[in-house]
């Protein structure tokens, strides 16, 4: 088990950037994939990005391909989300998730960040 905790959403305006932290603890760090999701109001939870407990194999969903980069360092027990060229689309709560390397579901997440793009 990993307690993650997210930081660094806010209000940008539309074409801005933000990179979005999310610190964990406990054990085994680098044994673990990680995600980046995210909720929108009134829509369902969507993966946006993830990385692979090798560090590859990352993962986009197409609507942030070639704005967003998802990146881990394991000696700091953190993954990142840099988000460029922002859209109001973007305004969600994202939310990182952790999961065994060897497990299918998502069951280690974060509380939220709120990230609100006005246009």
């Amino acid at each position: 088990q990993v307690q993650l905790v997210e930081s660094g959403g806010g209000l940008v305006q539309a074409g801005g950037s933000l990179r979005l932290s999310c610190a964990a603890s406990g054990r085994a760090f680098s044994m673990y994939d990680l995600g980046w999701f995210r909720q929108a109001p009134g829509k369902e939870r969507e993966s946006v990005a993830s990385i692979s407990w090798r560090g590859g194999s990352d993962y986009y969903t197409d609507s942030v391909k070639a704005r967003f980069t998802i990146s881990r360092d394991n000696a700091k027990k953190t993954v990142y989300l840099q988000m460029n060229s922002l859209k109001p689309d973007d305004t969600a709560v994202y939310y990182c998730a952790a999961k065994g390397r060897y497990e299918s579901n998502w069951n280690n997440w974060g509380k939220g960040t709120l990230v609100t793009v006005s246009s």
